[in-house]
């Protein structure tokens, strides 16, 4: 059987292979996993990804499958019950922060999570960005373009979202394809 060859951040962790080979770099467009993406990003700042990888179900029955509708509604109540469960990061100002993001979210977008998805990737010409990685050193923390879709989202309102959460979210999302070229995720090296 033939090896496969993977991105060295991957691992040998079972979650980090699979978040890896079907989900990481893969185009999504879909504005409520979008607004998952930064709220767990977000989440991350100063951890590790497979912290929050390993907690994400929780996140997302904690956080009612991140409906910014329900999500905007929390109140004190809920921080505090939020706060009690250790099945997420219990930081209060990244729950806060999930909080305002979803009151900015309904703010800018309502419910209408296309045209959040439709905003997010104008950033990149409603096109992923292929890369030509060849080692891990190549992957930038933030681009310009990252740097750009922070200060707009900073501007309506949004938190914890900073240039390098930014890039993080687009490569997760695929808006960026970082898959090292040697990768059999990469683009080039894909059938699908």
């Amino acid at each position: 059987m033939e090896e496969v060859i993977r991105c060295q951040w991957s691992t040998t962790d079972p979650l980090y292979i699979s978040y890896h080979d079907e989900e990481w770099g893969t185009p999504n467009r879909d504005g409520r996993r979008l607004f998952e993406k930064i709220i767990l990003e977000g989440a991350q700042s100063g951890l590790s990804w497979i912290t929050i990888l390993r907690k994400r179900e929780n996140y997302r029955r904690l956080f009612k499958g991140f409906d910014p509708t329900i999500i905007a509604a929390f109140t004190e109540e809920d921080i505090e019950r939020l706060m009690g469960d250790a099945g997420i990061i219990r930081n209060r100002a990244k729950i806060k922060s999930a909080i305002n993001n979803a009151r900015v979210f309904i703010e800018h977008f309502g419910d209408d999570e296309d045209a959040f998805s439709t905003f997010l990737w104008s950033f990149v010409g409603d096109t992923p960005l292929i890369h030509q990685r060849k080692s891990m050193d190549e992957l930038p923390p933030i681009t310009d373009i990252s740097t750009k879709m922070s200060k707009a989202l900073k501007k309506m309102g949004f938190s914890f979202i900073g240039p390098t959460t930014c890039y993080a979210m687009m490569q997760a999302a695929g808006m960026v394809d970082d898959h090292l070229v040697t990768c059999f995720r990469h683009t080039s090296n894909r059938s699908d």
